[in-house]
């Protein structure tokens, strides 16, 4: 039984099938095969924004057929529609997901792109998140990438185009609304969503060594 990753060589790729035998005490995901670790538990002001953000668009998906799911929520990307757990090789735990086909959705979690992703970015994760997952959620399909900025109080909404490549929105922040296209009406006030951040603004997160998009 694989009951810690010193037991797993992180060198190697794994599937789905195999991340269903661990039990972990830390959370992990899978891309493309390779292990990554998950952020410590989240900060408070991470969780702050997690929950208002979730009440958002929990509120506004009341009377429509999307749900939306918080982390830990496990989302499979097959390669192929209908591959087996032993074909995956990518699951994911996105802060949060908004899934509106019913059908990608059982006991496990999503199987397939979900069509809203939010990503809430910490020091630990900024790397994962602004290269592999956004890459990942590009190429999987996921046709509204929010990547959310708690220390500077901002978020970026990237949209799939026709070409399947992100486009993305000029930086949002206080006193801007969020509005999302896939859910058409949602409408989210900034001033509302990083009321409850604590920590002083310091360096954004994307920094010099992450291409400005």
């Amino acid at each position: 039984m694989i009951t810690s990753l010193n037991q797993l060589d992180l060198n190697k790729k794994y599937t789905y099938a195999d991340y269903l035998t661990w039990q972990l005490q830390e959370r992990v995901e899978l891309i493309l095969g390779k292990i990554f670790r998950m952020s410590p538990a989240p900060k408070t002001d991470h969780q702050s924004v997690l929950t208002a953000l979730t009440a958002s668009i929990y509120n506004f998906l009341r009377e429509r057929p999307c749900k939306v799911f918080p982390a830990p929520f496990d989302v499979r990307l097959p390669i192929n529609p209908g591959d087996p757990d032993d074909k995956t090789d990518t699951v994911v735990q996105p802060d949060i997901s908004v899934v509106c086909d019913s059908k990608k959705i059982d006991s496990k979690g999503c199987v397939g792109a979900p069509d809203l992703v939010v990503e809430i970015i910490s020091q630990s994760s900024v790397k994962k998140d602004l290269h592999e997952k956004y890459q990942l959620y590009e190429n999987a399909g996921v046709k509204e990438y929010w990547i959310v900025y708690p220390s500077d109080k901002s978020l970026i909404i990237h949209i799939l185009d026709e070409k399947n490549k992100y486009q993305p929105s000029r930086m949002l922040t206080e006193g801007d609304v969020a509005s999302s296209t896939v859910l058409y009406g949602l409408k989210i006030e900034l001033d509302e969503a990083f009321k409850n951040v604590l920590e002083e603004p310091r360096e954004p997160y994307y920094g010099k060594d992450v291409k400005r998009i």
